[in-house]
């Protein structure tokens, strides 16, 4: 996290206060890299985060789409925190897509660190202002005044004034150089950040209200679904769609010849009608001619796949001599790994909705992690000016990547525009789980050498994976500095890649949920082959350099201490049970979990878990405990 003293810091950003028609102040935050832009021929406006209302509440603006990870409760903690407002009299308010706001997306656990700057730059910079105010209409030093629960204070004479009371004169007040603004940055600065907050929806989650993009309801609105090839990209020879449309409740059903792109448009049936029932019951009775171009299948994956293991594969980095240090090893182990292609199977099915209006603008509100993604997918397929597709933030009832596509999205915008009312696809679970962008399969087969010390002397590792143009699909690339490189003095790593044309994305960590798995898996071979304690195995590799370490080995090692301490690792947990560990680092965190497993015959169950984790400051205490 960059504080203050961040050198692009000052000279990129700036601040920027608006008094509303409403006599609220607003505070936003600009980047000097586009300040001087246009957007639609308009003067460029920045950011807004902040309001502080007449009434003394605070309105606070999250840009971010939610998700359940609580990003619509952490942003605006943030910019409280800075403001030194009470939590009670906090608004939140979620933002539409809005390019001022800059990256508006879900992903890559990018959403904090991202909005980091500009956060505090707004709470930061509406409190020196508001200070600054009162100190001149004191006429005392500002050094004197401090600010607390929405007012600021003259301690040594008792003065006190709310923020409200002085939105006239700070609206007429220059905006501070960024540079001069004292950043909170460290956790034992935050009087707020750090404790325990509920998410700003919880109420309405608990009394069911609308919330999500299944819960849009627009007058005079329409029901569709959207009936595509089980086989990917195939177009349709011809179909009922007459027939269909005869059907009680339906009001339009016909094909829509789509396009190649298999995250986008795909050929299909429309259907559309007054109610989801009345087109659910209506789909039984379409009858499509598919014109299938792919034959995509697991057996073929398996055989392609086993005959690629033999194989040497393609060498993605190769350190010291592998070969020759397997030869000269105390002993070698070798153990290989395959997980299948997974679902996200988010709870809310794909959903969004759409109006086109005559004016040829289109509105849609939909749940989506990337909406700048889906505005430019729609603009390209239906041929809009970005300018025209007005997305609004719905509550997503479940992402994990998923809805970083947005098919659904552009078969809504499509169906919008023919219809010419407010329509609302809503995908059914099977739709859902044939239609998906899966986690990739893939096949991890280790080779390892062990030293006379014990430790890994050579590391081999020939990843099988999925392939489409010679690059890996989305999901199925490694690093080739995942650890142990550079914790092991011989390393190598191969890859072969099966030719693929099913839709595959990002599954809930990119890729780690499984090469976790795989790797962590084969260190507890490793480790039983050599007859190490885990924890000193594991403990032993992360003290070895051989070359830049992938990962801060110092954190990893200390959680990995701190989950085996609180474990009570070493132990003996009793008959038939036993204590097994893993860490792991994605995405800017360090974690180790230590399980208590009890075995009885082919019956494992775990009995409980300890983990230690290190993301950094902690923001709100309710996501990190959830």
């Amino acid at each position: 996290m960059n504080d203050n003293n961040s050198p692009n810091l000052q000279r990129r950003a700036f601040l920027k206060v608006t008094m509303l028609a409403s006599g609220a102040l607003a505070f936003g935050v600009g980047w000097g890299g586009t300040a001087a832009a246009a957007l639609d021929g308009e003067t460029w406006k920045p950011n807004l985060y902040v309001r502080i209302n007449r009434d003394g509440t605070v309105t606070i603006v999250s840009k971010n789409p939610e998700a359940g990870q609580g990003v619509k409760t952490a942003f605006p903690m943030v910019v409280a925190e800075c403001l030194e407002v009470d939590w009670a009299n906090v608004k939140v308010e979620q933002a539409p897509l809005d390019d001022r706001y800059g990256r508006q997306a879900i992903g890559g656990s990018r959403g904090t660190p991202d909005g980091w700057d500009d956060l505090r730059i707004a709470g930061t910079g509406a409190l020196y202002m508001l200070v600054h105010a009162a100190a001149g209409q004191w006429d005392v030093p500002v050094s004197e005044c401090s600010a607390s629960s929405g007012q600021v204070e003259h301690k040594s004479s008792g003065k006190t004034i709310k923020y409200e009371e002085l939105l006239d004169i700070v609206s007429e007040m220059p905006v501070p150089d960024i540079a001069s603004l004292k950043l909170k940055c460290r956790p034992e600065d935050f009087k707020l950040l750090g404790k325990f907050v509920p998410g700003v929806d919880n109420p309405k989650i608990i009394t069911g209200q609308p919330l999500y993009g299944c819960d849009v309801r627009k007058e005079g609105m329409l029901y569709a679904q959207y009936v595509k090839c089980p086989s990917f990209g195939g177009r349709v020879r011809k179909a009922n769609v007459a027939a269909v449309a005869k059907q009680p409740g339906i009001t339009h059903a016909f094909v829509v010849e789509g396009t190649d792109n298999l995250a986008g448009l795909m050929p299909g049936v429309a259907i559309v009608g007054e109610t989801w029932w009345a087109v659910n019951s209506a789909r039984e009775k379409l009858k499509v001619d598919w014109d299938t171009v792919r034959t995509d299948s697991t057996s073929a994956y398996e055989k392609e796949a086993a005959k690629l293991a033999k194989g040497e594969g393609e060498i993605q980095r190769h350190d010291g001599d592998v070969e020759k240090a397997l030869e000269s090893a105390e002993k070698i182990v070798e153990a290989s790994y395959y997980y299948p292609f997974v679902s996200h199977a988010n709870l809310e099915p794909q959903v969004a909705t759409a109006l086109y209006r005559e004016s040829g603008q289109l509105e849609m509100w939909a749940p989506s992690q990337n909406p700048k993604g889906a505005r430019a997918l729609i603009s390209n397929t239906l041929g809009l000016d970005e300018g025209k597709v007005h997305i609004n933030l719905e509550r997503i009832g479940g992402g994990f990547g998923r809805r970083l596509r947005h098919d659904y999205m552009v078969e809504v915008a499509w169906i919008a525009r023919e219809v010419k009312r407010p329509v609302q696809i809503q995908w059914t679970r099977e739709d859902d789980m044939q239609h998906g962008f899966n986690r990739p399969a893939a096949w991890h087969h280790f080779r390892a050498g062990i030293g006379s010390d014990g430790n890994m002397s050579a590391f081999d590792h020939h990843f099988v994976t999925f392939g489409n143009g010679g690059k890996p699909i989305s999901g199925a690339n490694l690093s080739k500095n995942h650890y142990p490189a550079g914790l092991v003095p011989n390393f190598r790593l191969r890859q072969s890649m099966i030719e693929c044309n099913v839709p595959t994305g990002p599954w809930r960590s990119p890729g780690h949920s499984a090469y976790c798995w795989a790797y962590q898996s084969f260190f507890d071979e490793v480790a039983l082959a050599a007859e190490r304690d885990q924890l000193e195995f594991r403990l032993d590799l992360l003290a070895q350099k051989h070359g830049k370490p992938p990962i801060d080995v110092v954190r990893s090692a200390a959680t990995l201490k701190k989950a085996a301490e609180a474990a009570g690792w070493g132990r003996d947990p009793g008959p038939g049970r036993g204590l097994g560990m893993a860490f792991h680092y994605d995405h800017g965190g360090f974690v180790s979990h230590v399980a208590q497993v009890h075995a009885d015959g082919n019956r494992v169950k775990v009995e409980k878990m300890w983990s230690a984790v290190d993301v950094g400051p902690v923001i709100n205490l309710s996501g990190a405990t959830n």
